[in-house]
């Protein structure tokens, strides 16, 4: 996959019905074919997060027991975090940063890297099926405009060279 930018705009459209009422516009991908329940399962992207982007979460891996998210990786005024908690880059903003991220299943290891370096490492959250999505998804009280551009996305099982 060569280049995708995925973005919305919200609360700035002149559209009836009143802003309050227009469900949350996002575009996230979601790769068809790359759903797992075992094995070692990696995705690798190269993202851009533009400055005064906040509020927004620009990649999810899907499925956990209890949870909707085994990860969510959100952007809060130009800070890359683990959900709302772990900061996992101060400065994320106006460059490109290649992203990893391995999910073991069995293992149920989760590891996060940011241009090659590892950012971050937990426990998975269970589930039984797994699925990577990336672009913008709005979050509580998420920015005007939102885009993130993504290019070289890949989703190999850990043993297959990328």
């Amino acid at each position: 996959m060569e280049f995708i930018s995925c973005g919305c705009l919200r609360r700035t459209s002149l559209i009836s019905p009143p802003v309050e009422q227009i469900p949350v516009r996002c575009t996230e991908i979601r790769m068809h074919g790359h759903d797992y329940s075992s094995a070692v399962w990696q995705f690798e992207g190269h993202g851009f997060v533009l400055e005064g982007m906040s509020d927004v979460c620009i990649m999810q891996l899907f499925e956990a027991s209890g949870h909707v998210t085994t990860l969510m990786l959100r952007t809060y005024n130009g800070i890359l975090s683990y959900y709302r908690a772990l900061v996992i880059v101060p400065n994320i903003c106006n460059k490109w940063f290649q992203l990893n991220i391995i999910y073991d299943v069995e293992a149920n290891q989760l590891e996060v890297y940011i241009n090659r370096v590892l950012k971050f490492k937990a426990p998975g959250q269970g589930g039984k099926f797994h699925y990577f999505m990336f672009g913008v998804y709005a979050l509580d009280d998420d920015s005007n405009y939102m885009k993130s551009p993504w290019k070289g996305i890949k989703v190999p099982k850990k043993n297959e060279k990328i």
